[in-house]
Order: C-alpha cells, then structure tokens, then sequence
C-alpha cells in the first residue's frame, strides 16, 4: 500500500497533442515517457522519486497499452541493469532512483553501461536528494556523471522545462550512444504547472521482436581489448557527437540583454530561485524577463565551451550559480576562459556559499555581493541594510522576507536574526504508534540488565533510534549493510554484535551482505530485521514479504524461510512488537544463548502509518453512515501518575506528553495522552515490563453507539454513582 494512490491522476496520462496537461511534475515525467515511446521502465523508489514508482504503478493498464514493461525492482543496480536491452536494441529506457545512493548501488551497472555505449536511448532520472530537505549525505550525482562520460540534464524546474528533458535525453542519447542522467531536485519533482501534451506513442521497436531477433555486438561487451577501445569512444566520438546535439537543439538557454557588461551562468535547476532573488533586487520581474543576461546550463555536463565562451565575451565579470560541491562546473568554466585567453573574471564559491543548498536568501546574498562590486548596485532596489559578508546578507535577506510577508517596510533597516534563535530543531522521530517504538524500548530494558552492546544501525525508520531518547546505533553504513557494518566485530567477546536492519533493506541487499554473509563467515552475532510488511521509509510500497495481496506482484514470501534458507539455525520471529515483554525476553535470549553462529530475530507488527491510511478513511465513512465504530485510546490517571516519566524516556511516543499536576501538594507535571493516540499499547507495555507506575489505562471512545451500548453504560454509571456515594457516606463518617 502506497503512501499515495495516483489511480485518478495517471487518468490525465491518456491525453492527446493539444491538450493541456495539469498537474505534479512527476505525472509530467511519466506523461513524457509516453510521449517518447518508451519500451521498458525500473526502478527503486527513494525520496524525492518515490511517486514516480507510485504513478507507474498506478498507471501499468496505460503502460500495457503502450506495450510498455514496467519492473520495479529489487535494487537500485538491478533497475540499472535493465538499461542493458538499450545496448544492442533500439529499444528506448528510463529507470529512476533516489541519488547518490541510488547512483552508488547501481554504480557498477551504470559503469558498465557507459562503457559499452547504448543503441536505443538510455535515460536515468535520479531524485537528486540535496539540501535542507535531504534525508542522506550530502553529495552530487555530478561526479559519478564526469566520471563515467555520461551526459546530466539539469532542466529550470517547471513542467514545459522538465518534459522537453526527458524527450530530448532519449534523443541525446541515441546520438551520442551513451546513457543519459536527469536529475530532478524534491521541489522539481513536486512543482505543479501545465503544457501542451502530445500523443502517446508506442515503441517503434518492441521488446517481443528483440526476443524474436537476438543480436550480439562483441564490441558492446566490457571485456579487454574492447574495454580499452570504449574509453577512448568516449571522448574522441561520443562526447563530440553530444555537444553537436546540444548546440543544434539550443538544450541550454540565453536570457536577458546581450549588451551588459556582467552576467550570471545558473544550473537548471536553480534557475526559479535565482530569478525570484533577480526580482527582490528588482532586475526581473516574475515571468522571468531579467535584465540581466543569464546563461542556464539545462545540461549541467557537459559544459559547452562555445556557448560559455559566446556568453562570456564582452564582459567584465561572470557568476557562476553552482548548488554543491565540489565546485565542478566553476573548475571547468575556468580551464576554458584560461585556455581561451579571457579577460572575463569568474566569480563562484568565493561570493556564494562553498557547500549547502541556494536557498533563495543565500542566492540572494550572492547576487547582491557580485552586482554591487561591479557598479549595479544602484539599480537595485533595497532591501535591508547592507552587510559586510554573504553569510550575514543571507540572514538579513531572510528577515527581509519575514518582513514582506508581514507587510513592515522593507526600506527601513532591520536587524537581521538567526533563523535558530526563533525555531526550534526537530529532528526526525517515529511516528505515534510505530511498532518499532517499542522494539528499542525493550532494547534499553535489555541494556539495563546486560550493559551497552555495539550495535549497527541501518537506514529506514529504525534509524531515529540513534536519537533521543533511546540513543541506540553507533553507524550506519548503506541500506541492508546493517550486518556488514559490523562484520569486523565478529569476534569472540563478552557481548555479541547487535546489527539492524529493516524488511525494505533485507531484501534489497541484507540478505545477500548481512545474513549469508555472517553464515559464510561463522559470526557469532545478532541480526534484528525489522518486518512491518512495507518499504515504509520511503512510502509504503509492497515487498516480497508484504501480506497485501498484489495483483502485479508476488508478496507474502516469509523472511523466515529465506533466513533459513541461506543457513540460519537460531531464528526466533515476534509477531507483535507492541508486546514490550516479548521482545525484551527474545533479546535477552538471543543475547545470553551458548549457541554459537549467527542469529537472527524477527520482529514483526505492520507500519502503522499505513494501517491509519487504510482503516481511517473506513471509519469516516461508517460514521458518517451511522455505523457503530470503536477506537481505543490510552490515557493517564492522573492521581496515580508519580511524575517520574520513565514512561517517556523509555517510549518517546509523540502523543505522550505532560500537563501540569492538578495536586496543589505536588509540583511535578504529570504525564498525558494526545488525543492523536492510535491504541497501540506501547506506553502501557513500556510500563509494565520496566515496572514503572500502573497509572496507564485503556478507553474506548465509540461512535454511534447501539441500544446494547447505552444501556450499558446507564447501568455502569449507575454501578459506580453508587459506589462513589457509598464511599462519600464513609469518608463522612469518618470525618465525623
């Protein structure tokens, strides 16, 4: 179940040319795909792509239509080994992943693929995952594209700009032979617009006729002498034959006057954020007509020297609008004014930021400091108060745009403050009933008890463990590589490795790198796979030990069997997470046990997120018929509660909260429930197996209740008015 169904969007994918087509750009992406005659598509979803692989999975009657293939698949590098029928076909193919760690786990196909060349276009849309809204480390796809000689689109982000990218790569790389990477930022993939659609079109060459006519091409294969002879296809035919397309079909754009002295060259994709900082200084306006010339580079590599040259001539200065680092683009951009004899000076990285995401106050810093050092800044219109230094524009650019959305006059000077003075962190955390909660909380119970373990972490969701408050995880080293990340501390010892991993990551690469791995290897260890039936990180989608029935996919594969089935003796399965006292004992087990080899436990509890998903709407819609519904909800007793709050060290529920004591005697606040608890147990769990107050209870909040229910509850209020009075009487007596 997907965090998201497009089942109504992937409707608009049917329109025909003339048409205008509304609606997020990642429809866009898949809509341009059909419009290409695209014969296959793979991929992996990893945010910010993650939709994608939604929509083509909502869309599989359209795609069948088409005669299109549609896998999605079991890694990165496996979506990028599928680009293998382009080598020797003329077959059109797209996968998609989430960069650079997608890049990275695919990066052996993906070199392979550019070494060997492609005859039917090759195009690889990565979710460049970068800045402030970046879930990994941060780093480029731009490397691995310089290092392999594959060509980077990085279109300006609006869906004419994104569409014409995707139809233009599969012809780039059919001209060049080499594969293509379009790389698409969150903000780019979620941006909603409109353009002209075209009609769908099918294959030109089909998959069934490639497997009708097998071909071979000896010289297609990476093997010496032919591996020799791909490098240097690369540059003296492939790289020519690129910038020849490129500069015939005007891939990169001019704006702006020609006659200025000055100028700015910008990626793609940071075009919108360097107009919107263009028209606070009042040179654009917000169609984007600038007087200043700006060169976009929709091909990010590679750089065209006579377009830079072209743009360059005639001016004083140039700033180059580079997000990232290193600064790739600046270093070629100065090797070709060098060798060009240019007087043209070349700003960068030394006027904006040298690493971190251009936001729009950063750009605008930026911007601001280079036209003001060459005599522009006084056509700009003001803003705040000049600062002497980028970083310090950049906060009071910020404050300039809290100003103009407030309505305060920008002409007057504002003192600038920092953005961490008036917001506060909020790091990631697992959401209200996760039933992963409580497997760390029995993890602290344990530590108790056993002392610290090393323990691997991995990514997915389980990595907010590392955070408070349960502090647990000392690396993380990839997805599924939770057991390799400990690999080296196999060793005999008082305490075993602990690894983790998640169900998304063990079969996508832990079982092959973690589980048989430590059975080859005769590690003595303890692998934790976290089974909640989805790839819940990245937004639900099926695997193969999912329990939903898929009609396109085969689900319901144990975890168990294939653990067994690589060698594993000692396996042990929890069923229910939110059982604290379970999980607590299995640990401890799997932990103390004079059984040797690795071992391996099993917890599993569905992603609550995707449960609320499906069973919420279900309850709106049988209240609102009048059907009789029941939700628990957990709460706490507040003359019972001590204060302690153990419960929310050893829980971090976000829907378990404080409220101040409503004892005048005692001044510790007391623990609460949100009304946003979802009935999971955990908090109580929590507290019953560390031995903690009995403060948590249990209600049912119900909806449309029946004759049953009311006279039920005449006669319970009736039992305890009763009780309550005859207690009264007592404490009267006793008064007395």
């Amino acid at each position: 179940m997907a965090e998201r169904s497009f089942v109504t969007e992937v409707q608009k994918l049917r329109l025909g040319a003339g048409e205008e087509f509304r609606g997020e750009g990642i429809l866009a992406v898949t809509k341009a795909l059909l419009e290409s005659g695209v014969s296959y598509v793979a991929g992996y979803q990893g945010a910010p792509i993650s939709h994608l692989m939604d929509v083509l999975a909502d869309a599989q009657d359209i795609l069948a239509e088409q005669g299109i293939r549609f896998e999605n698949s079991a890694s990165e590098a496996t979506a990028a080994a599928t680009l293998a029928a382009s080598v020797n076909y003329p077959l059109r193919g797209a996968v998609t992943f989430k960069a650079t760690v997608g890049t990275n786990v695919a990066s052996d196909a993906l070199a392979n693929l550019a070494s060997g060349g492609v005859t039917g276009g090759a195009l690889i849309i990565v979710g460049e995952d970068y800045g402030e809204g970046s879930s990994i480390m941060q780093e480029r796809s731009h490397a691995f594209a310089m290092k392999s000689q594959m060509w980077l689109l990085d279109p300006r982000p609006n869906l004419p700009s994104i569409v014409d990218a995707v139809k233009q790569g599969f012809e780039l790389s059919e001209a060049s032979h080499t594969p293509v990477m379009l790389q698409l930022r969150i903000r780019a993939c979620h941006v909603h617009g409109h353009f002209t659609a075209a009609d769908n079109r099918r294959p030109s060459f089909t998959l069934q006729e490639a497997m009708e006519n097998p071909q071979r091409d000896v010289s297609r294969i990476v093997l010496p002498p032919a591996s020799f002879v791909h490098e240097q296809e690369k540059v003296r035919e492939r790289w020519p034959a690129a910038v020849r397309y490129i500069e015939e079909h005007q891939l990169n754009e001019f704006f702006g006057p020609e006659a200025e002295d000055v100028g700015i060259i910008v990626q793609g994709g940071c075009y919108n954020t360097l107009v919107r900082a263009l028209e606070r200084l009042g040179l654009a306006d917000v169609y984007g007509n600038t007087q200043i010339p700006l060169y976009v580079m929709n091909v990010a590599y590679p750089v065209i020297d006579s377009e830079v040259l072209r743009f360059c001539q005639g001016k004083r200065a140039v700033l180059l609008v580079e997000e990232g680092q290193p600064n790739f683009v600046e270093q070629n951009l100065a090797t070709i004014l060098l060798r060009a004899g240019s007087d043209t000076l070349l700003h960068g990285k030394d006027l904006l930021p040298v690493a971190g995401e251009y936001t729009a106050a950063a750009v605008l810093a930026g911007a601001r400091a280079f036209l003001e050092r060459y005599g522009r800044g006084e056509c700009m219109q003001p803003t705040v108060a000049p600062s002497a230094s980028p970083s310090a524009s950049a906060s009071a650019s910020a404050s300039a745009v809290a100003l103009m959305a407030s309505g305060v006059d920008q002409d007057v000077a504002q003192p600038a403050r920092p953005l961490a003075d008036n917001v506060h962190a909020r790091p990631p955390g697992f959401c209200t009933g996760c039933p992963e909660r409580p497997i760390f909380s029995a993890m602290k119970l344990v530590e108790r008890e056993l002392g610290a373990h090393h323990v691997s972490a991995d990514i997915g969701c389980h990595l907010f463990s590392i955070l408070p408050p349960f502090h647990i995880g000392n690396t993380t080293m990839g997805y599924g590589l939770g057991g390799a990340g400990a690999s080296a501390l196999n060793v005999p010892a008082g305490k075993r490795a602990i690894s983790m991993m998640g169900d998304g990551g063990f079969w996508h690469n832990g079982l092959t790198s973690g589980v048989a791995n430590s059975v080859f290897n005769k590690s003595d260890n303890l692998t934790i796979v976290v089974d909640n039936n989805y790839t819940s990180a990245t937004g639900g989608q099926d695997i193969p030990s999912s329990r939903a029935v898929n009609a396109t996919r085969s689900t319901g594969h144990e975890i168990e069997r294939a653990v067994r089935g690589v060698g594993v003796t000692w396996v042990k399965m929890v069923r229910h997470t939110y059982d604290v006292g379970a999980m607590r004992d299995a640990l401890r087990e799997a932990l103390t046990s004079t059984e040797k080899g690795p071992k391996v436990l099993i917890a599993q509890s569905e992603c609550m997120l995707n449960r609320q998903r499906r069973e919420k709407p279900l309850v709106r819609k049988a209240i609102a018929e009048g059907k009789r519904s029941v939700r628990e909800k957990f709460g706490v007793d507040a003359d019972t509660c001590t204060g302690d709050h153990s419960c929310i060290r050893l829980s971090g529920c976000p829907s378990l909260s404080i409220k101040p004591n409503p004892d005048p005697l005692r001044t510790d606040p007391v623990a609460t429930v949100l009304d946003s608890c979802v009935g999971c147990g955990v908090c109580g769990e929590v507290s019953h197996a560390a031995v903690l107050c009995p403060s948590f209870y249990k209600a049912q909040i119900l909806s449309n209740p029946n004759r049953w229910d009311r006279l039920r509850e005449v006669l319970r209020r009736g039992v305890i008015g009763w009780l309550q009075r005859a207690e009264a009487r007592r404490r009267a007596v006793y008064a007395f």
